[in-house]
This record gives structure tokens, sequence and C-alpha cells, in this order.
């Protein structure tokens, strides 16, 4: 990548998209972020520079300068990357640490963050703007939906299917072939035997609902 990038978002995952970038040798231009405790401080040198709809920023995405959005919170991730693509017709660009393992034969969307010691092996597939935390495996022939977060060290089995907005916490288990429904949440430490429904919040092993 040959042009700066500026982070939307300066909290954990912004940090790590930093860190990704250097390791890598790409300029990043600044942060924005929302907490205005934040502005005109530095993370690792580089200046948080306003807010995430600061137009004055924004409109130098896409003119020689790309977007990585690091948002934390799901629904306003999801609008940032709309207002990126529609108002600057720019596409976030990925975050893939450069000790991560990612097969050529896997297919990988983009504005994704893969961190160190991830592997996504061959056939499988990570979506748009989903975030792959340090140690996990996406295997073989695995489907992973957009805005999706999977925790450090999670393993997701051979042919797995997650759904958009999903999120595996650290250390869960998708076993080969089940299915996680859209905007369901899988607790840190889960085991996944079988499909879960969209929306569901399940725990344990086996991972049973905890929804009331």
């Amino acid at each position: 990548m040959n042009n700066p990038v500026l982070i939307l978002g300066a909290g954990k995952v912004g940090k790590l998209a930093l860190d990704i970038f250097s390791g890598n040798d790409v300029l990043v231009y600044g942060f924005l972020d929302d907490d205005t405790k934040l502005h005109n401080t530095e993370i690792s040198e580089v200046l948080v520079l306003g807010e995430l709809q600061d137009d004055k920023f924004l409109n130098i995405i896409g003119n020689k300068t790309e977007a990585f959005v690091a948002i934390e919170h799901k629904t306003a991730k999801e609008k940032m990357v709309k207002l990126l693509v529609d108002k600057r017709k720019s596409m976030p660009v990925n975050a893939i640490h450069n000790k991560a393992v990612v097969a050529e034969d896997a297919i990988v969307g983009n504005g994704i963050l893969i961190a160190a010691g991830a592997i996504v092996n061959p056939w499988a597939k990570i979506g748009n703007h989903s975030v792959l935390l340090s140690g996990a495996i996406v295997d073989s022939g695995a489907q992973i939906g957009e805005f999706v977060e999977i925790g450090a060290g999670a393993v997701i089995n051979s042919e797995a299917e997650i759904g958009d907005g999903a999120f595996i916490g650290s250390g869960a288990i998708i076993v080969s072939g089940v299915k996680i429904g859209k905007n369901a949440r899988i607790g840190a430490g889960s085991v996944v035997i079988e499909d879960i429904k969209e929306g569901k919040t399940v725990f344990g092993n086996p991972a049973l609902p905890i929804d009331k």
C-alpha cells in the first residue's frame, strides 16, 4: 500500500490497526475519534486529529489517502462504512498483520483486520469489515460474514458459517459445519456443537442459550 491511512477510531482496534500498519511500513496520517479528551493527543506519536465526521479530514479520503474503520460499536461502524462508500466512493482498506497467515486460496474482503498469529486457511471466506484477533483460526471452507468479530484464540472449524454481525468470544470453538446466525453472540471459551439462531447469546461447553 503506497498511500497513507487515516484510522477512524482510536480505541483498542484502532491501536491494533496502527501496530499492523506500522509493521507493514504503511504511513498512518492520523486518527479520528469522537472522544474529545483524545483530540490533539498522540498514540505512539500519531495524532488524534478530531471527530469521526469532521469533513476537513474525511474529504482527503480517496484522494491519495486511504481509510481504515476501527470503530468498535457495530452500528456506528456500519454507518461510517456507508458514509465512506456513499460520499467518498472509498472502500476501507485491510489491516493484516505481517505475522498472520492467510492462505492464497482464502477469500478476503475489504476493511478487515487480521491480528498477529491469526490463521485463515485455504477456501475460507472472510466478509467485509470483520475483525480476527490474535491467534484466531478460520479453518478450510469456513464462511465468515460481514462485521463479525472473532476473539483471540477462537477456532472456527471447517465448513462452519458465521452470520453477519456475530460475535465469537475469545477461545470459543465452533465445531465443523455449525451455523451461527446473524448478530448471535458466543461467550468466551464456549464450545458450539449445534446451530445457533439469529440474535441468540450462548455460553458454556456445550454452549447453551442464556437469553431470558
